[in-house]
C-alpha cells in the first residue's frame, strides 16, 4: 500500500512545478547551444547562461550576471556556422546579432560572433564530460536596428 502511495504521489505534479514549456536546454549543436544561451538570460537564470561558457575562459559568476542587472529580454538571430576541426576538436564560429531591451524599456543591438568548441565525444573517456560550449562571444553595439544589423567573424 505504501508503494502505491509513492507512486501516486508522483504521479501528481502541480502545475507550478512542472517545467516551464519555454525552457530550452539543448546542447546538441553549436547553435543550439548559443539559443539556450539566451533562453536562459530571458528567463534570468543566469547560472544556467554562465554554464554554457567554457569554465576556463569566462570570468567570475558574479559579474556575469551583474551584467544583465538592467537587461529586461533578449532577441537572437544567428547567421550561418563555421566550423572546423582540429585535433579531435570541432570548432565553430556563428556571427549574431542580438537586440537587448533594457528594464526602462531602451533598446540596445549588439552585432559579432560567437566561438564555440566540441571536444569528440568519442575520445572522452576520463570525466568529467565535456559538453558542447561557448570559447568566447564578441559583440559590438552597432547604430543598426535589428532587422538590418549582421554579425560576422572573423575568418568571414
Amino acid at each position: 500500500m505504501t508503494r502505491i502511495l509513492m507512486i501516486l504521489a508522483t504521479a501528481i505534479v502541480p502545475l507550478s512545478a512542472q517545467a516551464d514549456p519555454s525552457y530550452l536546454d539543448d546542447r546538441s549543436s553549436p547553435s543550439a547551444v548559443v539559443e539556450s544561451l539566451y533562453n536562459a538570460i530571458n528567463s534570468q537564470q543566469y547560472l544556467r547562461a554562465y554554464s554554457y561558457f567554457d569554465p576556463d575562459r569566462i570570468g567570475d559568476y558574479d559579474s556575469f550576471k551583474a551584467g544583465y542587472a538592467e537587461t529586461q529580454s533578449v532577441t537572437l538571430r544567428l547567421g550561418e556556422p563555421l566550423t572546423e576541426g582540429a585535433a579531435g576538436t570541432i570548432y565553430t564560429q556563428i556571427p549574431a546579432v542580438i537586440e537587448a531591451v533594457g528594464t526602462d524599456g531602451s533598446t540596445q543591438v549588439y552585432a559579432g560572433c560567437y566561438l564555440i568548441s566540441a571536444v569528440s565525444p568519442g575520445i572522452q573517456d576520463v570525466p568529467p564530460f565535456l559538453p558542447i560550449r561557448i570559447v568566447s562571444g564578441t559583440l559590438a553595439k552597432t547604430d543598426r536596428p535589428f532587422e538590418a544589423a549582421t554579425g560576422s567573424c572573423p575568418d568571414y
